[in-house]
């Protein structure tokens, strides 16, 4: 078959199924097994494909059908200018946690300013692919040491092997939060940053099904969705240097439940920011006395 007939005979059997974006997904799978750009098929529509990538195409092809994310299947996905590898242990980067990105490293190279000797300290909690602390490493270099945890040891798995494709190194520790951080880390870290997981059980099965395909254990933030945060923000206070930061991504409507928290344990200097569509995406709090 030849490139428009299988997107012919692919998108016809998505339609079928109303498939979101099925036709998008359908060109991502298609130029990820031909290992070119979408705009290849395009260019190249009368291109003969060979039949084994034909029938891996088709196989994978079920996958979408069954609203497995196209992230997972073909195991790749772009974030802030790079390619991570992700699988179905680790949530899928999402471009509006490049705000958060974006805010941590801004702030971090302010604080190192013109001191090119200077050396700062972060803890990235809940790591996942381990996109946040990585970034922060390619930005920063050698001024930054980053330590980055998950209780997930197959999440880990995914985090070390997208450092080693980036050429970066991190500390990573298996841990529930701060469980497996000894005393030797008090009061060491500028910044800590995480994306914790943070909707309310109860509204995890009414999420669509390429979400629920996403782990479990990296959506629940438990009843109220703010377990983390407040375990976070409070026991945060011992790891972080005089006027240290945490640094949050949140659910849309989370603001002002994360502001208080950070007021109830005497944070100060406490901020928020919106993402790209203009939802409330990042708070901020400096530690307090």
């Amino acid at each position: 078959m030849k490139i428009f007939e299988i997107i012919e005979k692919a998108n016809n059997e998505l339609n079928k199924l109303d498939i979101e974006d099925g036709k998008l997904k359908v060109k991502i799978l298609l130029s990820s097994l031909l290992n070119v750009k979408k705009e290849y098929l395009m260019i190249n529509s009368n291109e003969e494909v060979l039949s084994n990538t034909q029938n891996d195409f088709f196989t994978k092809l079920e996958l979408i059908k069954k609203n497995y994310p196209i992230q997972y299947i073909i195991n790749k996905q772009s974030f802030y200018g790079y390619d991570f590898f992700v699988n179905e242990n680790v949530l899928i980067p999402q471009p509006d946690t490049e705000v958060l990105v974006d805010e941590v490293v801004n702030y971090l190279k302010e604080l190192i300013g013109n001191d090119s000797n200077k050396n700062v300290k972060v803890i990235d909690l809940c790591t996942g692919s381990g996109i946040i602390g990585i970034c922060i490493k390619k930005a920063l270099g050698e001024n930054v040491e980053v330590f980055a945890s998950d209780i997930s040891e197959k999440a880990l798995e995914v985090a070390s092997i997208n450092a080693n494709n980036l050429g970066v190194a991190i500390n990573y520790i298996k841990s529930d939060i701060f469980e497996s951080f000894s005393e030797d880390f008090f009061n060491k870290f500028d910044l800590i940053v995480s994306n914790p997981p943070y909707i309310r059980t109860e509204v995890i099965d009414t999420l669509s099904d390429e979400v629920k395909k996403e782990p479990f254990i990296a959506l629940d933030g438990k009843d109220d969705g703010l377990y983390f945060y407040n375990k976070i923000i409070d026991e945060g206070r011992k790891y972080l240097k005089e006027c240290g930061k945490i640094f949050f991504e949140i659910g849309y409507d989370q603001k002002e439940e994360v502001m208080n928290l950070f007021k109830e344990y005497n944070y100060k200097e406490i901020y928020s920011k919106k993402d790209f569509s203009d939802n409330d995406r990042i708070v901020v709090g400096m530690k307090g006395e």
